[in-house]
């Protein structure tokens, strides 16, 4: 249990007419589906394809180096295989203690959609017209239609006391899949004195994942992250960031235009 579980659970009980506790009660459960949900966990072998990456082993903390590199992809097989279904990799390792995630190999993973980077969703034709919300109190976001349905529940990170969320009503202006990440150190508190401008090529490890979705505010966006397990426990610097798998889900949701509520 922790805040991103609690918050998740609160938003699902809504959606399903339960009693908003935010605790995985009996109600909840049978919300899911109960007994008849299916297995919480699945079979999964690893490919050569997998194992093939490309990979980048070592992506350096300064940026400059960093900017270096041709890409910035997965560090590792188990990174990768994470990511793909939602986990962090220390979770696939217990769930597959003895066997090693290893071309051949049929390890367990959680029963959930996989996620592929390099595969851009299709737009979703039954998204609708919806407004994204953001709740800095929550550390959520939702996409709601017009009657109030929920169709899109997430945690993210969202501002910091050096850049605080910028409360108000905005709307998307764009989507760019696989983005370069042009950092300026001018736009960053913390940037060193001698940093200067540089442009970080495009992979699920780049500082803004894979996917930027750019609202009518001069150098923000919602974007992924490279760091899944920091989403909705650490600050920002101001943007709105998402796992990489949620942020792909969100891309395929919205479109130029689509109101931002930030709170």
């Amino acid at each position: 249990m922790g805040d991103n579980l609690t918050h998740a659970l609160s938003a699902l009980q809504t959606a399903r007419n339960v009693a908003s506790t935010g605790e995985p009660d009996c109600e909840t459960w049978n919300a899911l589906g109960g007994d008849t949900s299916g297995p919480l966990v699945s079979p999964y072998t690893v490919t050569e394809a997998d194992a093939k990456g490309p990979f980048t082993p070592r992506i350096p903390a300064d940026v400059d180096r960093a900017a270096m590199l041709p890409a910035l992809g997965y560090q590792s097989l188990i990174e990768k295989l994470g990511e793909r279904f939602h986990a962090a990799p220390a979770l696939l390792l217990s769930l597959n203690q003895g066997v090693p995630p290893e071309v051949g190999h049929v390890i367990q993973v959680p029963a959930t959609q996989p996620f592929d980077p390099d595969v851009k969703p299709a737009a979703d034709a039954n998204a609708g017209s919806l407004t994204i919300q953001v709740s800095r109190a929550e550390s959520a976001l939702r996409a709601t239609r017009a009657d109030g349905t929920l169709l899109f529940f997430a945690p993210v990170s969202s501002g910091s006391e050096h850049d605080p969320l910028p409360i108000g009503h905005w709307k998307v202006t764009g989507v760019s899949w696989h983005p370069v990440f042009h950092y300026n150190p001018h736009l960053f508190w913390d940037a060193q004195p001698d940093q200067t401008r540089a442009t970080l090529k495009a992979g699920p490890n780049n500082p803004v994942g894979i996917v930027w979705i750019e609202v009518n505010i001069d150098h923000y966006g919602i974007h992924g992250t490279p760091e899944p397990g920091h989403v909705g426990h650490t600050e920002s610097h101001g943007c709105v960031r998402l796992t990489n798998w949620d942020a792909a889900r969100l891309s395929s949701m919205v479109k130029p235009g689509t109101p931002v509520v930030f709170q």
